[in-house]
């Protein structure tokens, strides 16, 4: 993971991890000499990021949800797996009785605030790099962005192929022009060399249905690629 994000995070950067949940990733960054804003809008794991970087002035946590307005919004908690907890009922329509997605069950739900990744900007400066990973909620974040960082990644997952293809839009409106990705937990890019937007949508569209989940990871123009 170090080695992964290493290719995008210097030591003194600036990172939003943008659906911490217990701070993996998280870690990582600061491992890497970063300052993070971890956010998250489970109760729960902010008390988790609490306990483990509550006393680190390197890490931020906003006990909120991102999206393309800011305001108040329903989040649906998956008590058993609470990393597939979501703000997206098209997310729980789409994993209702997929394949890989089995036993999943949305229990209770809690209204959280909901804040713009411009407003994130405004309040702790521009990162360097953006994880995105808030089932199902990827574009909508993507939409409350104007201010695009040098590099970001985000989630997709192959019962939403359309998510992911309308946040390569989005990165496309914004400027990203290098595109690579991750499948599942690899923790390395696929790709040997970084495509263009219509490249990486097609090798997505392609995608077997059992790749589950993965990330895909865009860059600015004139960064190292």
């Amino acid at each position: 993971m170090d080695r992964l994000y290493g290719e995008f995070v210097q030591p003194g950067n600036l990172v939003f991890d943008i659906g911490a949940h217990v701070g993996d990733r998280t870690a990582a960054f600061r491992r890497l000499g970063a300052r993070v804003v971890a956010v998250e809008p489970q109760p729960a794991l902010v008390r988790t990021l609490k306990f483990l970087y509550g006393r680190d002035r390197a890490v931020a946590i906003e006990p909120v949800a991102v999206g393309r307005n800011a305001g108040m919004g329903e989040f649906s908690l998956n008590i058993d797996n609470p990393t597939v907890s979501t703000a997206s009922d098209a997310f729980r329509t789409a994993a209702d009785g997929a394949p890989g997605w089995e036993g999943q069950a949305w229990t209770a739900a809690i209204q959280v605030p909901v804040i713009t990744l411009d407003t994130l900007v405004s309040r702790h400066g521009a990162p360097r790099f953006i994880k995105l990973d808030v089932e199902g909620s990827e574009a909508e974040a993507l939409a409350g962005l104007t201010r695009p960082s040098p590099a970001l990644s985000f989630e997709f997952t192959t019962i939403q192929r359309g998510v992911a293809a309308a946040c390569i839009e989005r990165c496309a409106q914004l400027g990203y022009a290098h595109y690579n990705a991750v499948l599942g937990e690899r923790h390395a890019l696929v790709h040997h060399h970084w495509m263009n937007a219509e490249e990486i949508a097609a090798w997505l569209a392609a995608l077997p249905q059992n790749a589950n989940s993965g990330d895909i990871y865009a860059r600015l123009p004139g960064q190292r690629a």
